[in-house]
């Protein structure tokens, strides 16, 4: 027999906690239904890890320029990639948990953790049970959608959201995907310590901004040490002499090696017409993770 709300919300990103609570507080019988993780995107593998990473990058470029601001450190900056990560999680575990403490706390509001699928316009059926409701609000969020390059399969890679979860700094990272997230991530590692080499397949880095922005950011990243490969029209990747090469270029034999290891990523699934970028980081020779 299906359980009735008057609403049922389905995902616990940005709207919908919000308005299963403003639901639930006019009185209405409300259940919120989330698969995986409380808060969405945003606070799991999006803005909260992201920024929380770029502080700690921040943090390490800071104190290597500490003469620019009138102090010296003794030794090299090193950075302990198991300690940023742990960081990062705290920080976002602890939105996490906000996020579902306030849910469970809310009045006329059923928290249920479970795969929704529809049954009908008006039903939906999450762990074996059937839920009824006039309303039914999807807030499902995005995820990261692999490209078709050629060869893309034959590699270990990171996703966006796979790529929050590193534990250990690449000796050479390759985003594939010249716009925001890619570049976010690029000059993050290059802060960390990574070699870091954007590969493009249009005329400029971040193609929606104006052509002078895309010119001042690439000149900002190649400051920093970064190095960007532009028109790259037939992208394809291989395993090749125990590493990771990123093909570039159309020809019978488009596979051009990058320095030692090539760890690619295109976080991949953004469009910038239609490519993210994801990152692709190994441990050391021939072995991605």
């Amino acid at each position: 027999m299906a359980r009735h709300f008057d609403a049922i919300v389905i995902g616990t990103g940005q709207a919908g906690p919000s308005l299963a609570a403003r639901l639930s507080s006019a009185g209405r019988a409300v259940a919120i239904i989330e698969r995986h993780k409380f808060g969405g995107t945003c606070v799991n593998t999006g803005c909260i890890p992201t920024k929380t990473l770029v502080a700690s990058a921040h943090a390490a470029h800071l104190a290597r320029r500490g003469t620019d601001f009138g102090f010296t450190i003794n030794g090299d900056v090193h950075v302990d990639m198991k300690r940023v990560k742990a960081r990062k999680d705290q920080i976002s575990g602890r939105s996490n948990k906000g996020v579902e403490g306030w849910l469970r706390g809310l009045e006329n509001c059923t928290v249920i953790q479970g795969h929704a699928r529809f049954a009908s316009s008006h039903s939906v059926e999450v762990n074996d049970e059937v839920l009824e409701a006039d309303q039914i609000f999807v807030n499902v969020g995005g995820r990261a959608t692999v490209p078709t390059f050629p060869g893309i399969h034959d590699v270990p890679f990171f996703t966006n959201s796979s790529m929050v979860d590193v534990d250990f700094l690449p000796e050479h990272l390759v985003i594939v995907g010249g716009s925001y997230i890619g570049l976010e991530f690029g000059q993050m590692y290059r802060r960390f310590g990574s070699k870091v080499t954007i590969v493009e397949m249009g005329s400029r880095l971040i193609g929606r901004e104006d052509e002078d922005v895309s010119e001042a950011v690439q000149k900002i990243v190649e400051l920093e040490g970064i190095e960007v490969r532009l028109n790259a029209k037939c992208i394809s990747l291989a395993k090749r002499d125990g590493g990771i090469v990123v093909g570039m270029e159309c020809s019978d034999d488009p596979m051009r090696s990058l320095p030692t290891i090539c760890s690619t990523q295109t976080i991949a699934a953004c469009p910038t017409e239609s490519r993210r970028t994801l990152c692709i980081p190994t441990r050391r020779w021939g072995d991605v993770a």
